[in-house]
């Protein structure tokens, strides 16, 4: 998962090696935390949250396909 999303963001992104993600696994949920350029950081989040609502879906769905919920946040 946490590739998944890496991939995808450095793609987007101008400065790819400023991504980062974070991975906090629970029992049942695990959370993703993306952390990108500042100048990048509308790259990804896409008008009016499209890109980024896109990356939460197909993260959602990788997610039901192993069993566990998963959350994407992106940070500042």
């Amino acid at each position: 998962m946490k590739e998944l999303i890496e991939h995808i963001a450095r793609s987007l992104v101008d400065s790819p090696s400023e991504v980062s993600v974070a991975e906090v696994v629970g029992e049942k949920t695990t959370v993703l935390e993306l952390r990108v350029a500042k100048a990048d950081l509308g790259k990804v989040i896409g008008k009016q949250g499209k890109t980024a609502r896109a990356m939460r879906t197909i993260l959602g769905a990788a997610g039901t396909k192993l069993g566990k919920r998963c959350v994407l946040e992106i940070l500042e």
